[in-house]
Order: structure tokens, then C-alpha cells, then sequence
């Protein structure tokens, strides 16, 4: 007997496209533990050297100049990458990336980054017999998401279907599933438990996070939320800016038995269920996961693009406010600590309303009913078959 194998093509463009893959690949092996399940990033594989160069620059852009990063991604809002685009990629990044399909013999591809997806939708139409699934991962349709060649679309919600029916693909191939989440987002744990675990007090919480990559918030608005140590714990968790939370340690400002600055995490569904307040920067993936532990959430400077979209749709579905005014975290800190049970109350209103398509299971139960209704086909050796390279 052999397995079902699906294999899940990422990039490091951000840290919230490989997140949804493992979370994705878990979710399947969970519901079906006979489904053999890789995630790759697939330019950080093929190019070990040059691909963390490319990733750096990304993420110094993002940093430094986010309203270029807006800029480029209203421009190109409308337009699938185009042939020459797709050439470049495959020339330059991905050569190899017929060879690691040849090698791993998948019977599903899900690509959960455009870039990839360009590369398998471009094997096919080479010749490539592997169904093609692409997941996008956040809140908006890009346009650089679509391909002739993909067999099926899993989106967000029906706003994204929407948008993706006004480009021509069919609503049978368009399902909302919602963005995965890692399965230890799927249920809450017990608090007084978790406190003790991460040796954090019993008292109201408030979470700060900057993204995986540890993006920088404004020095106000740190020293607005240090000087409230006193009767709120703070808990920032600054992803892998090293500089950042070496700095932060250093600083007198944080040296408070109630401030807690942390690097890199692989807990934050814990650090999220002992805590009250999130304060994030909005990208896809930290949403859904916040939205599933039913944590209310502050979104500080969206970056234009992507992240202005997902703040819109989770401030749209009463999960979230946009930190644009000192008013706004004044009101927070003081529900926190004058009104605590109304902030208690908003938590459990959260996690007892979601929207089907926010549930965290969603996504690898849709999956597994795709391939059950026979959208994946019986698997031959031919299906690895590709034709040769062609521009």
C-alpha cells in the first residue's frame, strides 16, 4: 500500500506563508494520519546561498520602506506574473524545482506563496500531471495568485472568492476554507497552568508582538505601555530582531517584574491564551491565529498592501481596532485595569462567534473533502512525467 503524499510549497517572504503551510500539513496528518505531508521553502532549498540573500533584502525593505512595498503591490494588484517574470524565477531560483517533484513523487502539490506557484503552474503547463491547489494566504486576491494551471483555490472568505470569480475562475474550483492554523491553535489551555509554565503573574496581560521578524514599534508607544507595568504585565515578543530585544533588556525602562522581553517564539498559542490584549503588526497569519484563541487584537501600522487589507477585514468582523491615536491604547489599558470584566467578556464573545470559515480546522477538513469527492486522481508513475524545458 502506498501513501497519499501531498507536498507543500512555500517561500521566506515573510514569515506567514511557510506558518500556514506546517499549519495546513499538520491540520491533514491530524484529521488523516495516513497522508504523508513535506513542507519546502522551495528557494531557500534550491539555492541555499543565494536564497537568504534575497529574503534579507526583502525583509530590509519591508522595514525601512514599506510604503515602496505598497507601492509595488498596487501596481502589479491586477497582473498574474507574466512570461518573462516566470522565466526569470525558473532561470534564476527554481531550475531544480522539476527535479524535487521527480524525486519526492507528490500525488497533491499545495503552493502556499506565488512564487512557487508560478514555478508548478509553469511545469505544468509543461507537462506536469500533479494537481496543483493554492492556498492564499491572506485576506486579499493579488493578482500574481492566478493561474490558468491551478486546479483548485483556497481562500480566506467569500470576499476573496468573490474576487477571484471577477478574474474568470469558475466558483466550483474556488472554496473558502479559511487560513490553517497550527493545530495547538485549535483549543484553548488552561491559564493557571500556562502562567505557572511561563512563569508569567496572574494579573491582566497584554502581548506585543512584532512579527517573526521582529519589526520595531515607535519608542511612544513602548514607554506609553512600560509605565503602566506597575498594574498591567507586558509581554513582548520580538521575533528574531536579536538587536532589538538585547537593546530592550538593557534598557531601564523594561527592568520591571512585570515586563517580560522575549525573542523568538514557537509558544505564542500559549503566550496568546494567558493573555488578554494583543498589540501586532497585521499580517494573515497572526490574525487567524489570534482570531482562533479569540484574543481581542490592536493592529499597529499596517503596512499598504496586504496588511491594510487584513486589518480592514478583521476590524470589519469586530476582532480587532486600528492603533491610530494615543485614545485608542489609553482606552485599552484602561478597560484592563478598571474594567477588567468587560475585557474578559469581549474574549468569550470572540471565541463563541466565529465566522465558519475562522474556525482553525476548517481548511485541512476541506481539503480532505476535496479528496474525498475525487479531486485528486488515482496516482500513476506518469504523473511525474514533464516535458522538456521550455521558455
Amino acid at each position: 500500500m502506498r501513501y497519499t503524499r501531498v507536498l507543500l510549497f512555500s517561500e521566506g517572504f515573510g514569515t506567514g506563508h511557510t506558518q500556514a503551510a506546517y499549519a495546513l500539513a499538520e491540520g491533514i496528518q491530524r484529521i488523516s494520519p495516513g497522508i504523508h505531508c513535506r513542507v519546502i521553502e522551495l528557494g531557500n532549498f534550491l539555492n541555499p546561498t543565494v536564497g537568504p540573500l534575497i529574503l534579507s533584502a526583502y525583509r530590509k525593505t519591508v522595514s525601512t520602506r514599506p510604503r515602496l512595498v505598497g507601492m509595488l503591490y498596487r501596481s502589479q494588484y491586477k497582473k498574474s506574473l507574466n512570461r518573462l517574470t516566470r522565466l526569470a524565477l525558473h532561470r534564476i531560483f527554481y531550475a531544480q524545482a522539476q527535479r524535487v517533484i521527480e524525486q519526492l513523487k507528490p500525488d497533491l502539490i499545495i503552493c502556499t506563496h506565488p512564487f512557487p506557484n508560478a514555478v508548478v503552474s509553469r511545469l505544468k503547463r509543461q507537462g506536469l500531471n500533479v494537481p496543483l491547489y493554492t492556498l492564499i494566504t491572506d485576506y486579499d486576491a493579488h493578482g500574481t495568485w492566478v493561474n490558468p494551471e491551478v486546479d483548485e483555490y483556497l481562500v480566506s472568505t467569500p470576499h476573496v472568492k468573490n474576487m477571484l470569480m471577477l478574474r474568470d475562475i469558475p466558483p466550483e474550483y474556488i472554496h473558502v476554507t479559511g487560513i490553517p492554523v497550527h493545530p495547538k491553535f485549535w483549543e484553548r489551555g488552561s491559564r493557571e497552568a500556562l502562567q505557572a509554565e511561563l512563569q508569567l503573574n496572574n494579573m491582566p496581560t497584554v502581548l506585543i508582538m512584532g512579527g517573526g521578524w521582529g519589526l520595531v514599534f515607535s519608542k511612544d508607544l513602548l514607554s506609553k505601555l512600560a509605565v503602566r507595568a506597575g498594574d498591567i504585565q507586558l509581554v513582548f515578543c520580538m521575533g528574531q530582531n536579536e538587536k532589538l530585544v538585547a537593546s530592550m533588556r538593557e534598557d531601564p525602562v523594561f527592568q520591571h517584574p512585570n515586563i517580560h522581553v522575549l525573542g523568538y517564539r514557537d509558544d505564542i498559542h500559549k503566550l496568546m491564551d494567558v493573555s488578554d490584549l494583543l498589540i501586532t503588526k497585521p499580517g494573515g497569519m497572526t490574525c487567524t491565529e489570534g482570531a482562533a484563541k479569540g484574543i481581542p487584537m490592536l493592529f499597529y501600522e499596517p503596512i499598504p498592501g496586504q496588511e491594510e487589507v487584513n486589518s480592514h477585514f478583521f476590524v470589519s468582523e469586530g476582532y480587532a481596532e486600528i492603533l491610530d491615536s494615543p485614545s485608542v491604547i489609553d482606552k485599552w489599558l484602561s478597560l484592563l485595569s478598571d474594567h477588567y470584566d468587560q475585557v474578559l467578556n469581549k474574549r468569550e464573545q470572540l471565541s463563541s462567534r466565529r465566522s465558519p470559515h475562522l474556525d482553525p480546522n476548517h481548511c485541512a477538513s476541506k481539503v480532505m473533502e476535496l479528496l474525498s469527492q475525487g479531486r485528486l486522481p488515482e496516482y500513476h508513475e506518469d504523473h511525474i512525467k514533464i516535458l522538456a524545458d521550455q521558455p
